[in-house]
């Protein structure tokens, strides 16, 4: 499905500091200038209540648009004791939710084991599914029913309501099987009223342009895919493409870089700013290295301690976690464009 990642091309992206050299390339003016006169530099956290966890980088697919440059060839996996090292943190931290994403977390070996332990603990789940994970093979065929069992919340990519759009971005015979594992979803009850299963849809735009309106979207989607197919789901999120890994690449060779990080930059959204997803997120890397986002993940900017020793999860310092100064660089332009852009979708 879909393209190549980047380090199975060996291209000079695979590298952090050639994607800072290259999105630093247009002359725009800097992201922390930006936040300077709403008083969000140096930006801080509100209160860490999210644990975004990667899992890894294995993945079923290889989409055009993908930040973290998963594919079938990559093998960065969390290892079991690094989720118990999460769990136990988990339990000190305070946080509420666990976000579970990858690559494809399903794919994960004690993953499984992972969700449950984490429901154990009382904490709201989240699964970002790919969809065409369900029906990779039969042994994925029961993540529905686990799926519901576990009351996961579920958020689903799909780029489009149509075949070719999403076939475009995310690779031949994509979108079927995403409307299969979405009626496999809908038939345990998910998306519909007064089950609790919630279903969410994840929308990014194919293609160099900011995402039209959420609400509107989903709209769209909702009448399109019960006419259609029948698909019920909660809510829609539209997610900004950043400029990094597999769409930086794609700004690069379509001549698209300097236009849409000053698309980015002229619809700043000082609303939007305030609401950024890394106030309240803490991300944890595969390995049990800490971000401040999932999109500072792939880019391997760390957070530090005080002595500038990059934080694991193992030692994780939750008054300092909800003190220290958020690490920011153009990429991030990408979250406060516009309505803003979250993993939870429009921010303002």
């Amino acid at each position: 499905m879909g393209t190549k990642s980047l380090l199975s091309q060996q291209s000079p992206l695979v590298r952090p500091e050639e994607q800072f050299r290259v999105m630093n390339e247009p002359q725009v003016t800097k992201f922390v200038e930006k936040m300077k006169p709403i008083g969000l530099s140096p930006l801080k956290p509100t209160q860490i209540d999210i644990f975004q966890i990667n899992v890894g980088k294995l993945c079923n697919q290889t989409c055009k648009h993908c930040h973290v440059d998963a594919g079938p060839d990559r093998r960065e996996i969390m290892t079991k004791e690094t989720m118990i090292e999460c769990l136990t943190a988990l339990e000190k931290s305070g946080a509420s939710t666990v976000d579970l994403t990858g690559g494809a977390p399903e794919m994960v070996p004690h993953f499984r084991w992972f969700v449950e332990e984490i429901r154990k603990q009382n904490k709201k789940v989240i699964v970002r599914c790919n969809l065409t994970i369900i029906t990779a093979n039969p042994s994925y065929h029961d993540l529905p029913q686990f799926f519901a069992t576990n009351k996961v919340h579920v958020a689903s990519s799909l780029p489009y309501y149509d075949k070719r759009n999403t076939d475009r971005q995310r690779g031949d015979g994509v979108f079927d099987k995403s409307i299969q594992a979405l009626k496999m979803l809908n038939e345990v009850g998910y998306g519909k009223e007064g089950t609790g299963l919630e279903l969410d849809l994840v929308y990014n735009p194919v293609g160099a342009f900011l995402p039209a309106p959420q609400a509107g979207l989903e709209l769209d989607f909702k009448r399109e895919l019960r006419e259609l197919f029948g698909i019920v789901f909660n809510q829609l999120y539209t997610i900004t493409n950043m400029p990094i890994s597999r769409f930086l690449e794609y700004l690069l060779e379509s001549g698209n870089l300097s236009g849409y990080m000053e698309k980015l930059v002229n619809s700043f959204n000082p609303a939007a700013a305030k609401g950024v997803m890394c106030r309240n997120t803490i991300s944890i890397g595969w390995d049990g290295f800490l971000y401040d986002c999932d999109f500072n993940q792939m880019l391997e900017m760390k957070i530090k301690d005080g002595a500038g020793k990059p934080m694991h999860i193992r030692n994780s310092d939750w008054k300092f976690l909800n003190t220290h100064t958020i690490q920011v660089d153009q990429h991030c332009y990408g979250c406060t464009a516009g309505a803003g852009s979250s993993c939870g979708g429009s921010t303002a």
